[in-house]
């Protein structure tokens, strides 16, 4: 964020293009090589690799197609059914819907990720074990998958998950589009990245992610032929460019090399981006302490998120002003600060869905505010925004 006086307004989430990527992109419009065939989409997905330790990466169109796919190879047809928090962006609910799959909407934790209490709860409930499969009552669906969706950047308890799904023959689908660069610092999994522990997994570069490319998207596997067939599906399943024949429903989408090399700048800023996005929490954190009514919510122990998202949780007895207010007041003082999605099965094509709880996602999604969390804000501006919410504590 340039210099700017203290009255500007200080916005939620803004990419920060200050490395290479104009560099890389007139290199792509000099060579002529803009399509999904040029040599940034593979340096694009070599740069994931080596910074999440996936074997292989299969760069896409949008973190949606990346999920589209992943559901795919996992199997996901009509009249199956998929796992899915009601706590997350629609898209994970409307690639199920792509599929043909119904999501079966789970509560969330206290970490606004999937609840693996009420998850092993149904699991249980309706495993079929002549049958080997978990089949909803209500809707006479075979379970497929799992998709726990990292939310925030916080890590759902994916040892849990994971025992879950092998126990009961499930895929995992990982949603980790906003969780690159978060980890596990303990347990069996300690030192893997988000996105790296399901049977597929993806990514997404959206404006306000961690790492942006305008729009994007990218599929994590550890399996070679999984990974071959999202790069087949994805540049519209040819068996022979030349002469046009396709071997399969594909689909178009391939991320371009101009994305593509936006991309690469990016993550060779990604770790200056997390060390400023974890700094601003904790300044944030520490604020936050002597305003009643108002904290931060933290990550599971065991953990070491990107911060990709700071969720600020209002207690509207103590601090006297619930969320809309205080987002309003936040906004006419320069301050843009956004309310939690609505949950999925409240969201009017989803209200038919089957779900599981829900009661918690609702309370998060009433008293939750994300704050602004650029990842080149100052410590100036995390200052002024715990000013406006000392003053409006006091009002």
């Amino acid at each position: 964020m340039s210099e700017t006086p203290e009255e500007a307004s200080i916005p939620l989430s803004v990419p920060v293009l200050a490395g290479n990527e104009w560099d890389y992109v007139r290199e792509c419009l000099d060579s002529g090589w803009i399509s999904a065939s040029g040599e940034y989409v593979t340096r694009f997905e070599d740069a994931v690799r080596a910074f999440t330790g996936a074997p292989h990466a299969v760069a896409c169109s949008s973190g949606t197609a990346a999920l589209h796919v992943a559901l795919e190879l996992a199997g996901v047809n009509a009249g199956h059914a998929v796992i899915v928090p009601t706590m997350t962006f629609i898209a994970s609910a409307n690639s199920v819907r792509y599929r043909g799959g119904e999501p079966i909407l789970l509560d969330c934790d206290a970490y606004l990720n999937i609840d693996a209490d009420r998850l092993e709860q149904y699991l249980a409930e309706f495993w079929q074990p002549a049958l080997r499969r978990v089949v909803d009552a209500a809707t006479g669906r075979e379970v497929r998958a799992i998709m726990p969706v990292h939310v925030y950047g916080n890590l759902c308890n994916m040892e849990r998950l994971m025992d879950l799904a092998e126990r009961y023959g499930l895929a995992v689908v990982e949603d980790a589009t906003e969780s690159l660069g978060s980890t596990f610092t303990a347990g069996r999994y300690a030192g893997r990245h988000a996105g790296t522990l399901g049977t597929l997994a993806a990514l997404s570069f959206n404006g306000n992610k961690i790492v942006t490319t305008g729009g994007g998207g990218m599929i994590l596997t550890g399996d070679a032929q999984l990974a071959a067939r999202a790069r087949y599906l994805t540049t519209q399943a040819k068996d022979d460019s030349l002469r046009y024949v396709h071997g399969a429903v594909g689909y178009n989408y391939r991320i371009s090399n101009v994305l593509a090399a936006i991309g690469v700048a990016q993550m060779e800023q990604l770790p200056a981006f997390i060390r400023v996005k974890r700094r601003n929490w904790k300044r944030y954190a520490d604020g936050l302490e002597a305003i009643p009514g108002l904290s931060l919510m933290d990550a599971p122990e065991g953990t070491d998120p990107n911060r990709w998202f700071y969720a600020l949780v209002i207690d509207e007895d103590q601090f006297g002003m619930d969320r809309d207010a205080l987002m309003e007041q936040l906004a006419e003082s320069g301050v843009e600060a956004r309310p939690l999605w609505l949950p999925i099965h409240l969201q009017p094509p989803y209200r038919g869905c089957r779900v599981v709880g829900g009661e918690r996602a609702v309370w998060y999604c009433q008293r939750v505010l994300s704050l602004p969390c650029s990842s080149d804000l100052r410590p100036a501006d995390v200052d002024r925004v715990l000013r406006m919410l000392q003053l409006l504590a006091r009002s």
